[in-house]
């Protein structure tokens, strides 16, 4: 059986910080990244930090393959879904996608898979 690609473009946080007007006030005396560098010191144990750290240098080099994925599909709204390379939608409503993926896991002992109109 031939596997079927699933693609889930979205976003990703990758940092947290405090309100706008507070980053501002923060980076204008000179102490936002030191606040935060502190703060994300203190928020985790060590092991649950480093691992926190490894995670998010992964989704930090994820972002550059999501942003190529959203220019080649050409999505323009999140999340977006892409079913085999083909169809794509975009939005909360996830009814279509799975049955697209419902109709290429059922044919795909049957041959090849015409793409249904998005």
């Amino acid at each position: 059986m031939k596997p079927v690609s699933v693609q889930v473009i979205t976003y990703a946080p990758t940092i947290f910080a405090h309100c706008q007007h507070c980053e501002l006030a923060f980076s204008e005396m000179g102490i936002g990244e030191r606040l935060r560098q502190r703060e994300a010191a203190e928020a985790l144990p060590d092991d649950l930090r480093e691992e926190y750290q490894v995670v998010s240098d992964w989704v930090h080099r994820l972002i550059v393959r999501g942003f190529a994925a959203s220019l080649r599909h050409r999505v323009g709204r999140y999340p977006a879904v892409v079913v085999d390379g083909r169809e794509t939608w975009t939005g909360l409503d996830f009814d279509a996608p799975d049955a697209a993926i419902d109709r290429r896991v059922g044919a795909a002992d049957r041959g090849p898979v015409v793409p249904s109109a998005p």
